[in-house]
């Protein structure tokens, strides 16, 4: 049995799996006949129905343990694919994305307890890495769907073939999952307990480093393209920039964590990702922009992953709960950050708001010692 690669591959699963979608929504909007506000909302489906589920999956971890829900949910991913391209109407995509998303959610959450459990087992810290492994899986995910469509391949012929491949890795890992991992300390089947003020304020410090991570996806290219000058056709270089800078932090970053340790990761990395915003915002260069969107990546690359470790590692409640806590809580700075950030830029510049997100930052850089606990 060997866990440290299943969890790999999952954590690879669950970024292919996620990332397939974005090539696919244009196709979606034209066959549909979508407008932009109709698909705007329709989107929204998927972070709403990850943002349900991730509770239950808590739950069901606690109660199954890792290698059922991770492998059940695994393959509702797999069928999910398929099924965004067959939608005959908007409230059909949008019934078809809430199951695309639960079951990513369900995944997400299953997946990190479960390295919290290969960690404590190999007794090193991982999580960066696997986490890593999740962004590599996003890059492919995207540049592999859009080569299917691009050499013409069928949209559903496209999403079939992605699911077989993630069908495979299911199919080959389910029995090298952990069930759970009783480390003596006799938690592994600890009586379901709600999850304590300690892990409400790990997940308000992971709200607003995905809240960031949001304000990047969302946001970078349209200040790059309307604060800074670029052109449309480079205005979307600041969140590639940030996503390399944040895949290969966390491919680096379980070592650099055994060096340094786990507060310093959180305060020096939210401190040093507050720098890239300042640095984006208050200097009026575009270059100065895309390094400053290159400090947020390597500053947050670490931050959830520790601060997800810290969350299985909390004594009061079970990985499983823990984690569902932190990660929903995590999602919901997501989901609600960046529209946030575009009603404090209306009332005032995407500059100020950017800056806003910095602050926060420097807010998470204050709590840091929460992670020792």
């Amino acid at each position: 049995m060997n866990p440290v690669r299943a969890t790999r591959l999952i954590f690879l699963l669950s970024g292919i799996g996620m990332a397939s979608w974005a090539p696919m929504v244009p196709y979606a909007k034209e066959r549909l006949g979508l407008d932009d506000a109709t698909l705007g909302l329709v989107l929204l489906c998927m972070g709403c129905g990850a943002t349900a589920a991730m509770p239950l999956a808590g739950f069901f971890t606690h109660r199954f343990g890792h290698r059922d829900v991770i492998g059940v949910s695994g393959l509702l991913v797999c069928l999910a694919l398929p099924l965004l391209t067959l939608a005959p109407n908007a409230w059909g995509l949008g019934a078809a994305l809430l199951f695309f998303g639960a079951s990513l959610g369900v995944v997400d959450v299953a997946m990190n307890a479960h390295a919290v459990d290969v960690e404590k087992q190999q007794g090193r810290p991982m999580m960066s890495g696997f986490h890593g492994l999740f962004s590599v899986g996003g890059l492919a995910g995207s540049a592999g769907m859009a080569a299917l469509l691009r050499f013409g391949s069928p949209l559903t012929g496209s999403a079939i073939a992605v699911s077989v491949l993630l069908l495979l890795i299911v199919g080959t890992q389910w029995r090298h999952f952990l069930v759970r991992h009783d480390d003596g300390s006799g938690e592994a089947r600890a009586r379901f307990r709600m999850p304590g003020g300690a892990v409400f304020l790990l997940g308000f410090l992971c709200m607003v480093v995905f809240l960031a991570e949001g304000a990047m996806l969302d946001w970078s290219a349209v200040f790059l393209r309307f604060s800074r000058g670029f052109d449309p056709a480079t205005a979307g270089l600041g969140y590639a920039a940030f996503s390399v800078a944040m895949a290969v932090g966390r491919l680096l970053g379980d070592r650099i964590t055994a060096s340094l340790g786990a507060t310093t990761i959180v305060r020096v990395g939210s401190l040093v990702a507050a720098a890239g915003f300042f640095l984006a915002t208050l200097l009026p260069w575009g270059p100065m922009a895309l390094l400053g969107f290159v400090l947020v990546g390597i500053g947050a690359s670490n931050i959830v992953p520790v601060l997800f470790s810290a969350a299985g590692r909390q004594v009061s409640t079970s990985p499983g709960i823990a984690i569902a806590t932190v990660t929903s809580l995590g999602y919901a700075g997501m989901l609600a950050g960046p529209a946030v950030i575009g009603f404090v830029a209306h009332a005032s510049s995407l500059s100020i708001a950017l800056a806003g997100v910095a602050a926060l930052l420097v807010a998470v850089s204050l709590c840091a010692s929460i992670v020792r606990r």
